[in-house]
């Protein structure tokens, strides 16, 4: 039997309220005339199992022709958001290239030295070591096609484009071979960073600071839809790209990564209890700002794709327009 591929997010028809809706060939059906108990997206993931198959009956058979999505704002798929996680340092090229920019190495060691000496290290990490997670806040998650705002605090802002992992199931102390069981479906974010602000000079002690330097309003543009699972055959065989104005920053593949989706949900939840509508952002890929000496300023436009799950497109501005 074919099952008819559908996509899940969160919508608004001009002035009234946003909601929950399936995507089915390029047009949206609210959820609601299927499952009108779960008033969004977040009640759908609940008891993902039994929407699963829900929508899906509907998405082999819709009823009703839907609306364009282009006739509709397409929000963060996820309404109301829930926990927000991210991991560092998660792809290989992306650690090297930081380490032979930043000469992160022996003195005096040459660009070919200090990428072998970044290679073991990450052999080794990957072999023996532990994911690198840190919070993000859920008010700083923005839609696939709003608005970057670049604040008055702090400069240098960058781009990571990344594969975001949607829980369906409360998750504690899980398997790396039981984790993706966990998983609703992927969509995409982009972590907007303000480079100038990670550090903190007055407290060097303390480390980075991720919270004033990754959680402005509109941080994370996440979307355009939640993708579910069972049409991500493989999450590690994914092409990323991010353009900005045109140009190609970002080209890498989800298969780069150090640790994957699964060993990443098995680590979290040996920490924290994970649960429905949580979301894991994977890491990012080379091409950063950083690397290019380039940063975000007002008027530039991001346009960012996942295979398989869509695009999102962002144009930054101030707080003062």
């Amino acid at each position: 039997m074919t099952t008819t591929p559908f996509s899940v997010g969160t919508f608004a028809d001009g002035d009234a309220p946003p909601f929950p809706g399936i995507v089915v060939d390029g047009r949206v059906h609210d959820t609601r005339a299927v499952l009108p108990a779960a008033a969004s997206t977040a009640a759908l993931l609940t008891d993902w199992d039994a929407a699963l198959t829900a929508l899906q009956s509907f998405a082999d058979a819709p009823a009703g022709a839907g609306i364009p999505v282009g006739d509709v704002r397409v929000l963060a798929p996820v309404q109301p958001p829930g926990q927000l996680f991210a991991a560092g340092a998660n792809y290989r090229e992306h650690v090297i290239q930081i380490t032979v920019a930043h000469r992160i190495g022996a003195a005096g060691a040459s660009e070919a030295e200090l990428r072998q000496q970044a290679e073991r290290e990450l052999d080794e990490r990957a072999a023996h070591g532990e994911p690198f997670v840190w919070t993000g806040v859920s008010t700083s998650i923005s839609g696939p096609y709003d608005d970057v705002i670049l604040p008055d605090v702090g400069e240098d802002f960058d781009w990571e484009l990344e594969l975001g992992v949607v829980i369906g199931k409360v998750t504690r102390n899980v398997s790396a071979e039981e984790a993706l069981d966990s998983v609703a479906g992927y969509t995409i974010c982009n972590d907007i960073s303000t480079r100038s602000l990670i550090g903190r000079p007055d407290v060097p002690m303390m480390g980075a600071d991720w919270l004033r330097a990754k959680n402005q309003p509109t941080f994370f543009p996440t979307g355009p839809y939640l993708v579910p699972a069972r049409f991500v055959p493989d999450p590690l065989n994914l092409d990323i790209t991010l353009r900005l104005n045109g140009e190609t920053m970002q080209k890498g593949s989800t298969g780069d990564m150090i640790f994957t989706p699964a060993a990443l949900i098995s680590y979290l939840s040996c920490h924290v209890i994970l649960h429905p509508g949580d979301m894991i952002i994977t890491g990012s890929p080379a091409g950063n700002g950083s690397h290019y000496g380039r940063f975000l300023q007002p008027g530039d436009v991001m346009d960012c794709e996942i295979t398989g799950l869509g695009t999102q497109r962002n144009h930054c501005r101030t707080t003062e327009h």
